[in-house]
């Protein structure tokens, strides 16, 4: 393993009761075992308002090239630790350590919005290849970013992958050890799963839908909605910016019936620059006001760098995470989803009991002298016709049947029960993870937009400044009429 040796972090604490969001991060440089305020915590008031029974403050840095000019290179990142048993807080950890952490959480807390890992390969607004500074930093980034959400996490957070995955020394072998002994035991294949006879597919729809879910979904469609459109719109700000082809995934799958031809946009960039040039070549032919038009020139070039500046530091940073909370709101999205399939599995199951309890009275009513088929509609009286003509009509072939039905209402019975317990404790899980999901989403709301404001305010103020050195000069020169 890598890291044994690597400095201990100074900004990792374990903290008492506290909503985990309203986090001061320029507090967390501090020093070693810093501690937030805990003044003020809110208690849960109702029965799906989640605990907060602590929270981590995580960090990933430091990415380093491992096993360089040969084939098997890759990028391993140096994470905090929580200061529980471990007298050396930091472990190193490659991408792929990130994607078991993620898919085992996910198996492991089917209820939980587990957040999303970037995609491996690729970054947006990223030039070279996967081994660059400026590719490692964003991927750096990111990860950060997806640990920070499952630290803010009241369950995810108390997981002990996750504590292995932060302070482990033998990471590689906690991993078999997860593999070969899951902490919960293996879900065996329930009775649903080997039902042939009934229905159950991905486009059933729930007949009893919850209205406390539907306006769930409905608010999950319209912050996705919003995230799409401000994703767009900053893209095409950017192209009108830089000039540039952006590629971006998701505004392609939205809108890939509309030409978001970033490229035909005039790249401001350049026409600052080359009005700089055109400029710097006027005042050598006015030989009266050079030095006021090459002050000129000049203020037209910063102006131009500090536009590239506000994109690489606002604009960027503001779309990646843009993006970011688009695909942790599908996680979100997933988790609504699946609650779904819990009360469609309690509903079908219900039906499939139904069904048979009605065959099992069918065949009672017949054996009792009473009509087989009357009431029971054309199915019932074709299997009669059938039955009669496989010669399975009798009375001792129906108390067979009637018993073997007998054990399968048992079963659906313990099955429905069970699928009901399921469903309710699944939503129940479901209502407390949207508020948790709600607190992080205004926190990263609140940092992203918080970070755009200072970029804006930082680039206009820098460009006032600019401006206001240049006007005396320029109102210096004297025109003779």
């Amino acid at each position: 393993m890598h890291g044994e040796e690597e400095d201990v972090f100074d900004s990792v604490t374990w903290e008492s009761a506290s909503a985990p969001y309203d986090i001061d991060h320029t507090a967390i440089q501090a020093g070693p075992g810093f501690k937030q305020s805990t003044a003020g915590a809110e208690e849960p008031h109702g029965p799906h308002d989640p605990k907060w029974e602590g929270y981590l403050i995580t960090i990933v840095k430091d990415p380093v090239k491992e096993l360089p000019e040969t084939k098997d290179a890759y990028v391993s990142y140096l994470t905090n630790l929580p200061i529980f048993s471990s007298q050396t807080p930091s472990a190193r950890r490659r991408f792929q350590d990130f994607v078991f952490l993620r898919d085992h959480l996910v198996k492991d807390f089917p209820a939980c919005v587990v957040p999303v890992l970037p995609d491996k390969h690729r970054l947006e607004y990223i030039t070279g290849d996967r081994f660059s500074p400026e590719f490692m930093e964003r991927r750096r980034l990111e990860l950060h970013r997806f640990l920070q959400r499952i630290a803010r996490h009241p369950m995810l957070q108390r997981s002990t992958l996750l504590r292995a995955f932060l302070e482990s020394t033998e990471w590689h072998v906690y991993m078999h050890q997860h593999l070969a002994h899951p902490p919960g035991p293996e879900p065996a294949p329930g009775l649903i799963d080997n039902i042939s006879d009934t229905l159950l597919n991905a486009f059933a729809r729930v007949r009893k839908p919850d209205e406390r879910f539907l306006e769930m979904r409905e608010s999950v469609d319209k912050f996705e909605d919003g995230l799409v459109l401000s994703e767009r719109l900053w893209n095409r700000i950017r192209g009108r910016t830089n000039g540039e082809s952006v590629s971006w995934h998701a505004v392609l799958e939205v809108n890939a019936e509309q030409d978001w031809s970033f490229q035909l946009h005039e790249d401001l960039m350049t026409d600052y620059h080359d009005l700089a040039v055109a400029v710097q070549g006027l005042g050598f032919l006015e030989s009266g006001i050079t030095d006021p038009l090459n002050h000129f020139s000049n203020t037209l070039l910063e102006f131009s760098a500090l536009l590239r500046h506000k994109t690489q530091t606002s604009t960027d940073p503001f779309l990646v995470h843009l993006h970011s909370l688009l695909t942790y709101s599908h996680a979100n999205r997933a988790v609504l989803k699946l609650r779904d399939q819990k009360q469609l599995d309690f509903e079908e199951l219900s039906d499939y009991l139904s069904g048979v309890t009605l065959e099992r009275d069918r065949l009672s009513a017949i054996i009792s002298g009473h009509a087989g088929s009357s009431g029971l509609g054309l199915s019932a009286y074709l299997k009669d016709k059938v039955d009669a003509i496989r010669g399975a009509d009798d009375d001792r072939s129906r108390v067979e049947k009637m018993r073997k039905l007998d054990i399968k209402i048992k079963e659906l019975q313990d099955a429905v029960t069970t699928a009901h317990e399921t469903s309710d404790a699944f939503s129940d899980e479901t209502l407390r993870e949207q508020k948790i999901f709600q607190h992080t989403k205004e926190a990263e709301m609140k940092e992203m937009l918080s970070n755009l404001a200072d970029g804006e305010i930082e680039f206009y103020q820098s460009a006032i400044d600019e401006w206001d050195r240049i006007i005396p000069i320029i109102q210096r020169i004297r025109v003779d009429v």
